[in-house]
């Protein structure tokens, strides 16, 4: 019985993690109906500010997450106004084709500046810490990044569906030009989005940053398997990220301590294109 919950609780709070990562690119892929390929040296980014904070002034990652979401933020406005804006209109791939550009750019300028070698931070607030829940031994710096997740994707959910500012996001992502007629300023909706996308996998990378290594190429699964939750959950649908998020911390859990380590994410990619095959705009999509 310890066991099934040691499992289950490590699947959901891989699963919260995962629903932060993605819903900022759920956000952006609904609204614009753009794909970030460099979503995932995004996250790696905000990594390394919250390492490098770390490391030279000795402040904890509990504390530079918001710095790396505010990065990021701004880092997620300004690709879209000088990369995403001028390349919209044109070749359909056009966008694709430019974050993907992005991503190659900022992956090889941090191997270049920082080398491939995997960095952690050590004698963090959280280093080490654990604590017994029915037998199930529970990480701390898991256990509040998955907390902080919640609270950020709820507070998301939030601002979209309670505040002006969601509705006018949804009007964008519903009709761009009779939202314009109604007087919105869609342009800077999609500046917003792109930046809120950011801040989202901004906050997560920087609360990763308490227990994971960080190295040129950490994104990169996190950034494959962000774009299944997406797609999975349906397109723009943060309810949906979130529930295919928890579905894919579960399977990756259980697959990998009940058959194999090796075939976990084999489990997910199959339950992922079974899915799609039935419903091609995923569990909550319309």
């Amino acid at each position: 019985m310890s066991n099934f919950l040691q499992v289950l609780i490590d699947g959901i709070l891989s699963g919260l993690l995962y629903a932060l990562v993605a819903a900022g690119l759920s956000m952006i892929w609904g609204v614009m109906d753009v794909i970030n390929f460099a979503h995932g040296e995004f996250l790696m980014v905000a990594m390394y500010i919250c390492y490098w904070l770390g490391f030279i002034f000795k402040v904890d990652p509990l504390f530079t997450w918001v710095a790396a979401g505010i990065f990021l933020f701004i880092l997620g406005a300004v690709t879209y106004k000088w990369i995403i804006r001028r390349s919209l209109g044109k070749a359909a791939m056009a966008p694709l084709l430019a974050t993907f550009g992005l991503s190659m750019f900022l992956k090889n300028l941090c191997m270049n500046r920082f080398s491939p070698n995997f960095r952690l931070l050590s004698g963090t607030l959280l280093d080490g810490k654990t604590f017994e829940i029915g037998g199930a031994i529970v990480s701390v710096p898991q256990f509040v990044t998955g907390i902080f997740s919640l609270v950020v994707v709820v507070a998301l959910y939030w601002l979209v569906k309670r505040t002006r500012l969601g509705w006018a996001i949804q009007a964008t992502a519903m009709d761009k030009e009779a939202a314009e007629l109604m007087g919105i300023d869609t342009e800077k909706i999609f500046l917003l989005v792109f930046g809120l996308g950011g801040a989202c996998v901004g906050v997560a990378g920087g609360l990763m940053t308490t227990y994971l290594a960080v190295h040129p190429e950490v994104g990169g699964l996190f950034s494959l398997i962000a774009f299944v939750v997406v797609a999975l959950g349906g397109f723009g649908s943060i309810p949906g990220a979130f529930a295919a998020a928890i579905l894919i911390g579960l399977v990756e859990s259980f697959t990998g301590f009940y058959v194999a380590a090796v075939l976990k994410y084999v489990a997910v990619f199959a339950i992922y294109l079974v899915v799609i095959l039935v419903r091609p705009k995923g569990l909550f999509g319309w």
